[in-house]
């Protein structure tokens, strides 16, 4: 009988580090051999090899994920192997560095069969999950429906807390982030991680996990538990990318999206209230006392003067966190009433937050006064500040941009009218209520304040025409997709009548290199015509139901045809360029 010695070590994961020393210790003593690992985990080192071990040993056995200092075995025959193979192929590995050292190799696969069953119920990892993005809607949903399903598919216990336009669902309780292994955060828009303090967190969006949740977890593993460079550099590598991840968790356009998901909800209240005060005509809000006059006051008198106060305020809350939302609630109020609108308010959003954020971080009060800080003295001195910029140096320059931008907008012949549709519809395909997507959206709903309504008529018809274009090619031809994807096809149709361009991502994900550009070209398309036609909408939401509401829109017919002749094309490209496919199962001959 041989004696071993190891090092069973995983940079991040105690549970892989024990379950691999375990799983060598029990194998091989259930053949007679005598067994020593060394165990190095993320926080310790248990049972020492010492060097009446090191003189004792016939091989040694180094079950690692990262590397180690192997210098004290120069004078013994080494095998190493991963801490996940060394956990489900134990016997062979024993067999295998039994021969490397010359050694007759004498422990059945059979037991192999056994030790698999008795890990497999502690190697199942147990996973909390945040999905949350800009409009709360589709995507958040999608994800959390990917997540769950990938994560069951896969033998783990996972919970997904979804932080939607409705607020949080299936909240996590501390228990279940206590018991858990790894948090995944799948967001494009501020959530707040104190309660995930001491866990391995894995950071991603909305879009990576709603296309290939599968890869996302096991990301999170990987990112979490193994390593294949060497102890230094690597842990270096792993805080240069948790850095990046930071950055990039941190950076503007989060910030931006943050502002623009808490800004939407408003924005489509207003907007929806706007246009059905023209029920009445077009300016029949005019008449004091009257409904149409009510629903304009409460629309475009409060929902819209809100719009870029609320914008602004979480811009700042995404950025510096409670102390940020006063000095931007009322720096995006300031941009209102200084005409600096849309834009302003972002540039008043932002300086808000990184002023709130430089105040809270260098500001140091004695214990007693700390109390003072959050409630007296960062909004006082954040708001002075974010105040008299706004009106001494950021408010007349925006103002004269703003200003400028509508003209320019409201003056543009159609040549550039058209080309400015045909990139928006191309935008709100690109990634289907992605970043690009709510770009090309914030953009033409901050125009809506300054009465320009032909950009938010292109974005709305862009939008709707990816799912029904896919609905629509489903029907006509269904060779061309299975029989998941031509039931998909009946959702996609509402979802794209409500104007939800997420409706196109299952058929993107599965297909991206023909579905992407075919609906890519149909929305562009779209987008153009209503430009074309000199359609304008002012309403932010709604898709078809807001259609019939006398004076929303104008130039209907022609805005109903853009939409038509969009989906059309979608479809036809998608039936052009998609392979006929057979899901039927082929009958056996008859003898």
């Amino acid at each position: 009988m041989a004696t071993f010695i190891g090092v069973s070590a995983s940079p991040d994961s105690a549970a892989h580090t024990h379950m691999a020393a375990e799983a060598l210790r029990k194998v091989a003593a259930d053949h007679g051999h005598t067994v020593k690992i060394e165990c190095q985990g993320p926080n310790e080192t248990s049972a020492p090899l010492e060097d009446k071990d090191l003189a004792s040993a016939d091989l040694v056995i180094l079950a690692l994920d990262k590397e180690i200092d192997q210098s004290r075995f120069s004078d013994l025959a080494v095998y190493e192997v991963t801490t996940s193979r060394a956990i489900t192929d134990t016997a062979k590995v024993l067999n295998e560095a039994l021969l490397a050292a010359g050694l007759p190799a004498n422990i059945r696969y059979d037991q192999q069969k056994e030790e698999t069953v008795s890990t497999s119920e502690s190697s199942k990892k147990r996973i909390v999950a945040v999905t949350s993005c800009p409009t709360g809607i589709a995507h958040t949903f999608m994800a959390a429906d990917a997540l769950k399903k990938k994560g069951a598919a896969a033998g783990h216990d996972i919970k997904v807390e979804t932080q939607g336009s409705v607020g949080a669902k299936d909240q996590l309780s501390a228990e279940d982030i206590a018991a858990a292994d790894v948090v995944i955060i799948s967001a494009d828009t501020h959530v707040d991680e104190s309660r995930f303090a001491g866990k391995p967190i894995y950071r991603t969006t909305v879009g990576a996990a709603v296309k290939d949740a599968a890869g996302v977890i096991q990301s999170a593993f990987t990112d979490a538990e193994t390593t294949a460079t060497p102890q230094n550099s690597g842990m270096q590598s792993v805080a240069e990318a948790k850095a990046a991840m930071q950055a990039k968790r941190s950076g503007p356009y989060k910030h931006l999206l943050t502002g623009v998901s808490y800004m939407l909800p408003v924005v489509v209240a207003g907007g929806l209230l706007i246009a059905l005060s023209f029920i009445f005509g077009i300016e029949a809000f005019k008449e004091e006392g009257t409904l149409a006059a009510a629903l304009m006051t409460i629309g475009g008198g409060s929902a819209f003067k809100l719009m870029v106060p609320v914008l602004a305020g979480f811009i700042a809350f995404s950025i510096a966190d409670r102390p940020g939302l006063t000095p931007g609630l009322i720096g995006g109020l300031m941009a209102v009433d200084l005409g600096a609108g849309f834009l302003g308010g972002i540039v008043a959003g932002f300086l808000a937050g990184y002023v709130a954020l430089w105040l809270r971080d260098n500001i140091k009060l004695p214990s007693t006064l700390e109390g003072l800080k959050p409630v007296l003295i960062l909004p006082l001195l954040s708001t002075l500040v974010v105040g008299l910029t706004m009106i001494y140096v950021v408010g007349e320059p925006v103002r004269f941009i703003n200003e400028s931008l509508t003209a320019m907008l409201q003056g543009m012949g159609q040549t550039n009218a058209v080309l400015l549709g045909l990139v928006l519809g191309a935008m709100m395909a690109f990634d289907m209520g992605g970043p690009v997507n709510k770009a090309a959206y914030a953009f033409s709903v901050g125009l809506l304040s300054s009465s320009t309504f032909a950009p938010m008529a292109a974005v709305m018809a862009a939008g709707m025409t990816p799912p029904l274009g896919l609905a629509l090619a489903t029907f006509v031809a269904k060779n061309r997709f299975d029989q998941d994807e031509r039931e998909a096809g009946k959702a996609a149709a509402v979802l794209g009548l409500s104007f939800i361009t997420e409706g196109a991502i299952p058929y993107a994900a599965k297909d991206p290199l023909r579905v992407i550009p075919s609906i890519m070209v149909g929305s562009a398309l779209t987008g153009a015509l209503s430009m074309f036609f000199a359609s304008g909408l002012r309403a932010p939401h709604g898709g078809v139901f807001v259609l019939a509401i006398p004076n929303a829109v104008s130039n209907l017919p022609m805005y109903i045809l853009s939409i038509l002749i969009g989906t059309v094309v979608t479809a036809a490209i998608l039936i052009a360029v998609k392979r006929p496919i057979s899901d039927t199962p082929v009958a056996a001959p008859a003898e």
